[in-house]
């Protein structure tokens, strides 16, 4: 046994037992108190087994024993490429619209409501990515114009009945001002330090919604925001209008779909204007975006200010979806999962941040049937994608790397 295949046995041997540690507290402590070995070595032999073959695998597969295999892949795949190629593009975006536009006859209350929350993560996922992805800005406090949006739109329609979509508007602009104000006195720290004070006042945003009574009624929330309404058509007795509630979770599935597409729409026309290649250029050096004439300062106040828009618009959805909002859903562990969604699908790549937030939201709920392990399966999964995917599961064509980065 070579000096590499030791040291490989050997930390697979140590993972094991960081395993059976993290294992055996969920299921060898039962309730009244006692302690078992039987159902953690069980699961843990079964978990060993599995990970000693694709080690063994893995193993192989750096001596080149699977490179035969690996080039017949690499053959049929190039083949599957050509022929998707011949397909005219927009046959392949009319299947995707039919698709999601025909998900909740196909699924029940239950998929529908996991597309929902998806959707919505889509939409803080690709707003976060103008700031992150695009500017190379770190926000560790996003998920306060998500707040903002919400509040926005629950004390609107409650105190002075604005309707849904008179108040999408206005919550992606308080959200955007919120952005700016924020922006402003941390858009000149770099780093770390400006991860530092972004979450910073992503709680100071959090503190507040919690605090102002005669507001927000604190903790307490706000409780009976009506739902999005459409007007439709009444015969009887003469032909008018009446305001028809879209209370069910289809109809909610239709708007969050609405305002995430628009949001794919905004997010990559962004990526590709002007505005879109000097944040990139800000992104990879700023120094040299200023020294040929980008206003860098004024660009990324910008780019806070579009990745609060998007925020904003899901924050008014959330609170129409449920009816109800108090601060809890606005923690910096919101903000973390956004920005691991981004990292995850890939900087600035849109189809990248949209697999990332189907794999932090809907891979979870398939392995709901793990029960109180479901959530170790799941950093697991986490772990290895990011282990043989590091740049992300589609990474963006148009990435560099800054300079500080290289020094």
């Amino acid at each position: 046994m070579t000096r590499e295949s030791r040291r490989a046995w050997l930390t697979f041997a140590v993972a094991l037992g960081w395993f059976f540690l993290l294992l055996w507290p969920l299921t060898g402590i039962k309730a009244d108190g006692s302690l078992t070995f039987d159902q953690t070595l069980a699961i843990f032999w079964r978990v060993a087994a599995a990970a000693a073959v694709l080690v063994v695998f893995w193993r192989l597969k750096r001596k080149g024993s699977f490179d035969g295999a690996g080039r017949g892949l690499a053959t049929a795949r190039a083949a599957l490429a050509r022929g998707i190629s011949v397909v005219p593009a927009w046959i392949w975006w009319i299947l995707l619209a039919a698709g999601a536009l025909s998900y909740p006859l196909l699924t029940n209350r239950y998929g529908q409501d996991v597309a929902v929350t998806v959707l919505v993560y889509i939409c803080l996922g690709l707003g976060l990515n103008v700031v992150v992805g695009l500017a190379g800005l770190l926000d560790l406090g996003y998920i306060a114009f998500y707040g903002v949006g919400a509040y926005t739109y629950a004390l609107l329609s409650v105190n002075y009945g604005l309707s849904f979509w008179l108040c999408l508007p206005l919550a992606a602009a308080l959200a955007a001002i919120a952005g700016c104000i924020i922006g402003y006195p941390t858009l000149r720290m770099r780093g770390d330090y400006l991860a530092i004070v972004t979450l910073g006042f992503g709680e100071i945003v959090r503190i507040i919604l919690n605090n102002w009574m005669e507001l927000t009624n604190g903790p307490k929330g706000i409780i009976s925001i009506p739902p999005p309404s459409i007007y439709v058509p009444e015969l009887e007795p003469t032909l008018h209008f009446v305001p028809f509630e879209l209370r069910k979770i289809t109809y909610a599935y239709y708007v969050i779909l609405g305002l995430a597409v628009f949001t794919v729409v905004a997010v990559h026309r962004l990526n590709f204007s002007r505005i879109g290649r000097a944040w990139e250029a800000i992104r990879e050096d700023e120094t040299a975006a200023e020294l040929m004439g980008v206003n860098t300062f004024l660009l990324k106040l910008l780019a806070y200010a579009m990745g609060a828009v998007f925020g904003g618009l899901a924050g008014a959805f959330y609170a129409a979806r449920y009816r109800f909002v108090n601060p809890d859903p606005f923690t910096f562990i919101e903000s973390a999962m956004v920005l691991a969604m981004v990292v995850l699908g890939g900087l600035g790549s849109i189809p990248g941040i949209i697999l990332g937030a189907l794999a932090l939201i809907a891979l979870p709920e398939v392995f709901r049937g793990f029960e109180l392990y479901r959530m170790l399966a799941f950093g697991g999964a986490m772990t290895v994608m990011m282990l043989v995917r590091p740049a992300g599961l589609i990474p963006a064509k148009r990435m560099g790397q800054r300079s500080e980065e290289r020094d």
